[in-house]
């Protein structure tokens, strides 16, 4: 990952996704409700951000530290967080400056689509997890780049970019496109087991006007957007 691009609209993706449809009321609740009950559990939240998932976590009795690549997020996460929460820059793709078995849970938020190599990130997260550890992931969901890019070879792994407005500021985020299958082949052969795969609905609560139309109107319950998955550590 590039920090030194994220750090240049790190502000403006903050202040879009803090209430936004895609973070505050899909990816966010979706990830919050399958971590459960996380009172007094270890919990890193990798590539978080500005720490809207680990503000979230530690408000339920997780004991939160954080991680991004981004300084200008981690800024972001320090004002939003306080003291509390151990926060540092790092590079999920690089070897992660934490002992072995150090958490009981890993949260990645929209991060791994980021990376053309899960097979090292994948086995440092479980290295730093105890064993029975969960790690709890959002990545944008195959089916959607299916549906945007029709005329791809969508079961190719392959690099992707697309233009966002980030309240006001426009930024380019460049992504991979991974299959299912090449995503469940990742977990297991980095030693997961794979507990939970949801595609949820947005949050009940979610304001009826940032609803897609269809769903508003009762037709549709949810739409392809991200993918989430609880994995154990075998």
């Amino acid at each position: 990952m590039n920090a030194d691009h994220y750090d240049g609209f790190a502000d403006s993706y903050d202040a879009e996704n803090v209430d936004s449809l895609l973070n505050a009321y899909y990816n966010r609740p979706a990830l919050v409700g399958l971590a459960g009950d996380v009172t007094g559990r270890r919990i890193l939240d990798a590539g978080c951000g500005s720490g809207t998932i680990t503000a979230d976590l530690q408000a339920g009795g997780a004991v939160m530290t954080g991680f991004d690549d981004s300084r200008a997020m981690i800024e972001l996460a320090r004002r939003r967080l306080g003291d509390d929460v151990p926060l540092r820059v790092a590079d999920l793709g690089q070897p992660l400056p934490f002992a072995d078995a150090a958490f009981d849970d890993v949260i990645a938020s929209l991060v791994l689509h980021y990376l053309e190599d899960w097979s090292a990130p994948l086995a440092e997260i479980r290295r730093i997890l105890k064993p029975g550890g969960r790690l709890i992931l959002s990545v944008n969901h195959p089916f959607a780049h299916a549906f945007n890019y029709p005329t791809e070879d969508n079961f190719a792994l392959r690099q992707y970019s697309e233009e966002f407005d980030f309240a006001g500021t426009k930024a380019t985020l460049t992504f991979w496109n991974r299959p299912l299958h090449a995503m469940t082949d990742a977990f297991t052969a980095a030693g997961f087991r794979i507990a939970v795969v949801s595609e949820p609905p947005p949050a009940p609560d979610t304001p009826r006007d940032l609803l897609p139309p269809r769903i508003a109107a009762g037709e549709r319950s949810a739409f392809f957007a991200f993918l989430f998955f609880v994995l154990e550590a075998a």
